[in-house]
């Protein structure tokens, strides 16, 4: 069993920039891939980024040279680092992570973005 854990999120202006953290219980290097998720009010979760344990990265296209993955195994952390946030980037972000074909859901972290 794999706990995923997010933090960093919170409130933040247009312009502006945050840091999301997703620590694991385990071991990353069995978990590939990591990536980040989002949910708006009053939509469906969406693909955000995506690592994997060969270094690969990929993005949705609404983010792409906006937010960076990266992993860091020797801290079993998955970062998100998201600049030039807009208003349309607020949603719950969760890490998600699949390790011997199961899915992992962290609980979530609020990244609220002001105009």
């Amino acid at each position: 069993q794999v706990q995923l854990v997010e933090s960093g999120g919170g409130l933040v202006q247009a312009g502006g920039s945050l840091r999301l953290s997703c620590a694991s219980s385990r071991s990353i290097f069995s978990i590939n891939p990591m990536g980040w998720y989002r949910q708006a009010p009053g939509k469906q979760r969406e693909w955000v980024a995506v690592s994997s344990t060969g270094g690969s990265t990929n993005y949705a296209d609404s983010v792409k040279g906006r937010f960076t993955i990266s992993r860091d195994n020797a801290k079993n952390t998955v970062y998100l680092q998201m600049n030039s946030l807009k208003p349309e980037d607020t949603a719950v972000y969760y890490c998600n992570g699949v390790e011997m074909y199961r899915t992992y859901w962290g609980q979530g972290t609020q990244v609220t973005v002001s105009s």
